[in-house]
This record gives C-alpha cells, structure tokens and sequence, in this order.
C-alpha cells in the first residue's frame, strides 16, 4: 500500500529536481531494493550495476551514456512514473555535493543531523550488497511482530551499543537465521564493533564497510521455522569507536508490528532536550516531532510505534 505522504514528497521532487534526490524518493516509495531493480532491468536487456543505481541516488554521479539515460527510461517505466520525469530532471545542474546537514525543504529549518543526507543513502546502498553478498533475500522470510531497542549513550556521549530483543515471524517454511544491521557513527570503527549474540540464537557471518560503518550480522536459530511460526532472539552490538552522538535512528524497509525505542544516557552526559521524529524516507523532511521527557531515575527517554510503516523513525537530542 502506498504512503500519501511519500507520494507527495515524490511529486514534489518530480517537479522540481535533483535528479538523485527524485530518484531515491521513488525508489523508497515503491519499495524497491536495488538489487531486485537490477535485476527487472536485466529481464529489459539493461545492464547496470548496483553500484551505479546506488551513485545514481546518491548524487555522486549522472547517468550521461546512452545505455545509461536508456535505463532511466526503463526505470520511469519500472517504478510508474509519468514517461519523461526522470530525464527531465537530467537537463538541470547537477545538485552539490558534500552537504553535511539535511538543509531546507519546505520552508522548514531542519536541525542538523549527526548523519548527512548522503550518509544515509550510502549507507542503505551498502546494506543492500553485504545482505547480498551472504546470498539471502532482502526480507529474508521474516516479518516482526515486535522489537524493542535499547540505545546506550556513553560518558563521552558516543554510542556505547544497543541491545535488540526482537519477535519475528516466518512467512515461509525452511526460514532459520535473521540478519542484523548496524550503522555506526560518524568516526565509527566498524572492525571494532562486536557482534553479541544473545537468546536463542548464536553469531554466523559478519561483514562490515569501513566508509559507512555499516555492520551486517547474521544471527543463526536454534531451529528451522515453519511459515506462521514465530521466534523470540535477542542480540547486541558493542561500539563506542565513533565520535559524538546526536541522534539515532532506524530504517524500515517494510511494514510490521510494534516497535520500541528507548535511549539511556550516562549520569555525566545528560543531554537538555530529546525528540522522536519520523521521516517518509532520507531526503524527506522530518515530521511527527513530539517532545520527550528524561526520566530523572533511569536516564531515558523512549517512544512506541504501535504498526510500523516504511520509512525512517528516530531519536534526537541536543547535548548544549
């Protein structure tokens, strides 16, 4: 089902450009992986690399070649945009790159974020290789049912870890590991990053990107699952490599269940203001802002999403 409001931030950007930024809104609201839009374009006799797809929506280069204007065509066709949005935007000037904050959209001052525009993108774009890499779908079978999150908040206000107790349920026979993903912060060390395997289940194959500080983990069951089974885990990462923390933030790809999110912080590092956010998706302005209080006892501040959506939801704060 199609969200109205990342089909309106995708008209916008159909309308007005930049080409990656347009790009990227259509593929998040089409939920399109890259790997699955190579492959549709392979089925046409398109050749291109995800790599490329995931500069493309970057910003960090133009498709200029005639193979390669030949598959923006192909993807306005793919990703049912009107025939021509996707080219026009290529007659512009390039967009800048390099930006370190989301900017304005919509008249509406964006707060700095601790991870660029490009980061995030970047990032989704390097997740998608490390999962295929290991051979596995991108859904990988599973669906969740619940997840609650703890993020730890160092003395030296880094991100120390998190811990995970997830609820999954398999939406096809044979389904018997979870991949786990991790997106340090800027200054992250990602060969330092330690994979803890928690209930009911133990650590298979970890691979990282040393650029992003992308982390991927897949955690291996105790069993095999049924379709319509569901399984209980719990995991961590230990981190602490990067540098200051401002926000944190998590990404879905698809729809589920009931999601926790709850963020601690050292009794030496208490930061004057939280907020929970949302987001369509990277490129989209934040919405859903809402307040949060620090509990004096515990240190924390925490939201619940009752059915998560497509997109991107979050935690920020500022230490001054």
């Amino acid at each position: 089902m199609r969200h109205p409001e990342a089909e309106a931030d995708l008209a916008q950007l159909l309308r007005t450009g930049p080409f990656h930024l347009a790009l990227r809104a259509a593929l998040a609201a089409r939920g399109l992986p890259l790997q699955r839009v190579r492959h549709h374009l392979a089925h046409r006799g398109i050749t291109v690399g995800v790599t490329s797809l995931c500069y493309w929506q970057q910003g960090a280069r133009r498709p200029q070649r005639p193979e390669s204007l030949k598959a923006v065509r192909a993807l306005e066709e793919l990703l049912e945009l009107p025939g021509g949005s996707l080219i026009r935007l290529l007659d512009g000037p390039a967009a800048g790159g390099g930006t370190s904050g989301a900017g304005v959209e919509r008249g509406e001052v964006v707060r700095p974020a601790a991870r660029s525009y490009r980061a995030l993108v970047e990032a989704s774009g390097v997740v998608e290789e490390l999962i295929a890499g290991l051979g596995l779908p991108a859904d990988g079978g599973l669906h969740t049912v619940g997840h609650h999150e703890r993020v730890r908040i160092g003395a030296g206000r880094q991100l120390v870890g998190r811990d995970s107790l997830h609820v999954l349920r398999a939406h096809r026979d044979g389904v018997d590991r979870y991949v786990a993903i991790h997106h340090g912060d800027p200054g992250c060390d990602p060969e330092r990053v330690e994979v803890r395997a928690g209930d009911n289940c133990r650590t298979g194959r970890v691979r990282w990107h040393r650029e992003t500080g992308v982390v991927v983990a897949e955690l291996l069951f105790d069993a095999r699952l049924r379709a319509g089974d569901t399984y209980a885990l719990g995991y961590a990462f230990e981190d602490g490599t990067g540098g200051q923390s401002a926000e944190y933030v998590r990404g879905f790809s698809f729809a589920g269940g009931q999601y926790v999110l709850q963020v601690g912080f050292h009794e030496d590092a208490l930061p004057v203001r939280c907020r929970r956010f949302a987001q369509a998706s990277a490129g989209a302005p934040r919405g859903a802002r809402g307040e949060l209080t620090l509990s004096g006892r515990h240190r924390t501040v925490h939201f619940v999403e009752q059915g998560v959506r497509p997109g991107i939801l979050g935690i920020d704060w500022d230490w001054e």
